[in-house]
């Protein structure tokens, strides 16, 4: 009899030991990307035991990476009635709570997870500030302070000290988050996504050639680990973003690596759509198309197909797919909806409005376009910073009215790349649009925003000179005398402070400025107004408008 119970404590012992081991290959297999395979582990693992706790909370935290939260939850549910371990699952519903907002009931969960934990327990502290830092808002302030916690009670442990590298790398902490880093992989050599996040701060700092050759070590110790191909083509995609002459060969590298990462994980839908998220960013719209058409066929209900489907038209010219796939993807209650979809939506439905061959702007399809532009550019500002083309194709159709909408939409961010620009073109398409020939009278509200854009223009680069002579442009059509002269003039002592190469190539425009100068005075200063016109005619000598005006001036000195 007492053989018998130590061969059962022995089977019992061999059991627990064999689903550790598992688990940890289930671990291993969701660090490597290869979600499906970590799912076939798990769900094997809980086949054979239902009460593994720990099974349940790593098969849920896949369905979040994947964005199923349905799946996940259920899990962790059902994680809650476990034999072991059973905790860790209201640290997979507090994740969920944060995605949701609901800070109140996470840390209520949170608190569930650690209630009554042995003293030398820190998987829980790590655990928790994982669900902080993987959150849809991540808060990794609040993940350090669990982390503090686990390093109080054992500050060597590799998986901590992991945990404290992604931390400190989210909070912008560069100096902790490689000393954590390197303190994880040299504790624990098999913990290869520390060696490459050593790579991703380079990265991070632009050292390029460093981050490849921090990459090419972690391929030399492991040929095999996927994530560093992905991390690769992350890298070359912003290096040939740094560098211009070299983007084609370096977008070219990246999407080979990308699909090297493919090909080491697993072509499942989800890693199908980071594949997509790529190609977006990489603007490789063809393969986009075909991309989300091969995930069409593997999935006919996931909304987020629509996305791929509705962006990819659109940079592929085909405009009404693009409008029907976006507008269906947001009409989704599925579907987590981002600014980007607006954007698209908008520009599907500005390209729409314009009919080139026409040269008629559907007037009612157009605002629809510029409402999505404006909901999008209100979920995410930096938006702005792809509109600078679309105002410049309507403002190259001298369809003035059309880019001004634009270019207001995009100089509402003060820190866009192209604030600048987006003022003088905002400023030049509100006055172009005072000059078109049907024209009655000026609109002096588009006058005075024309002048307040060149305003923005003059004030962050007072050199450039063009900023000065529209504006002042501007004000003659709302006729305003005092701020004809001022800008005029302004106009002239740019340019002459520039040299006289300067002066000589801008010889019609000194003209002009001396002319309106003068004509301004004409009323007020007889005597600066034949000034200026003389001015005019040391550069002109027959010029009409001096000439006459001059005459005019000469037979009626008093008036």
């Amino acid at each position: 009899m007492n053989r018998f119970k130590i061969f059962s404590f022995l089977l019992i012992a061999t059991a627990t030991v064999s689903n550790a081991q598992d688990i940890e290959q289930a671990k291993k297999a969701i660090d490597a990307e290869q979600y499906e395979k970590a799912k076939s582990m798990l769900k094997t693992i809980l086949q054979a035991k239902p009460g593994n706790g720990k099974a349940t909370f790593y098969l849920g935290n896949i369905y979040l990476k994947q964005n199923i939260e349905d799946s996940a939850k259920i899990f962790f549910q059902k994680g809650l009635t476990a034999t072991e371990s059973p905790k860790w699952n209201y640290i997979g519903l507090g994740q969920i709570d944060l995605d949701n907002a609901n800070a109140t009931a996470a840390q209520a969960n949170f608190d569930q997870a650690i209630k009554d934990i042995k003293k030398k327990d820190i998987e829980e502290y790590i655990n928790i500030a994982k669900a902080y830092m993987n959150s849809d808002k991540p808060n990794y302030k609040t993940a350090l302070t669990y982390l503090e916690k686990a390093k109080a009670v054992n500050p060597a442990d590799a998986n901590l000290q992991m945990a404290l590298g992604d931390a400190y790398y989210g909070d912008k902490n560069q100096n902790e988050s490689y000393a954590a880093y390197r303190n994880a992989f040299q504790t624990d050599p098999s913990l290869i996504r520390a060696k490459m996040q050593l790579g991703v701060l380079l990265k991070g700092a632009k050292s390029y050639t460093e981050a490849v050759k921090a990459y090419d070590n972690v391929i030399a110790s492991n040929p095999n680990y996927g994530p560093v191909y992905r991390e690769l083509a992350e890298t070359y995609y912003y290096w040939g973003n740094n560098e211009p002459k070299k983007y084609n060969e370096y977008i070219q590298k990246a999407l080979t690596y990308y699909e090297k990462y493919m090909s080491l994980t697993d072509y499942s839908l989800t890693s199908r759509m980071r594949h997509a998220d790529f190609l977006i960013l990489a603007k490789d719209y063809k393969a986009l198309e075909t991309e989300a058409n091969a995930m069409k066929e593997l999935d006919k209900v996931n909304p987020r197909i629509l996305r791929y489907l509705g962006y990819s038209a659109y940079e592929n010219g085909n405009i009404d797919v693009a409008i029907k796939s976006i507008q269906d993807f947001i009409a989704n209650p599925g579907s987590k909806v981002i600014a980007r979809d607006y954007l698209y939506l908008g520009l599907s439905k500005l390209k729409k409005a314009n009919n080139i061959e026409t040269k008629v702007v559907d007037q009612v399809m157009f605002a629809a376009g510029v409402a999505d532009i404006k909901k999008s550019v209100e979920m995410e500002i930096n938006m702005t910073n792809d509109l600078s083309e679309v105002g410049k194709k309507f403002y190259e159709q001298k369809l003035f009215k059309e880019a001004a909408a634009i270019y207001e939409i995009a100089t509402g961010n003060p820190n866009s790349k192209n604030f600048l620009l987006d003022n003088f073109y905002l400023g030049n398409s509100l006055y172009y649009n005072n000059t078109r020939k049907d024209v009655v009278k000026p609109d002096v509200a588009e006058l005075q925003k024309a002048d307040a854009a060149f305003g923005k223009v003059i004030e962050a680069s007072p050199t450039t000179q063009d900023a000065y002579i529209f504006r002042a442009r501007a004000n003659r059509l709302l006729e305003n005398e005092e701020m004809i002269i001022k800008y005029y003039e302004d106009y002239l002592r740019v340019v002459t402070e520039k040299g006289e190469e300067e002066v000589t190539k801008n010889k019609a425009k000194f003209i002009e400025s001396y002319n309106n100068i003068a004509a301004s005075y004409a009323n007020s200063d007889k005597a600066k107004a034949r000034e200026y016109f003389n001015k005019t005619l040391a550069l002109d000598p027959t010029n009409p408008y001096a000439t006459e005006s001059l005459k005019t001036l000469k037979e009626n000195p008093k008036k």
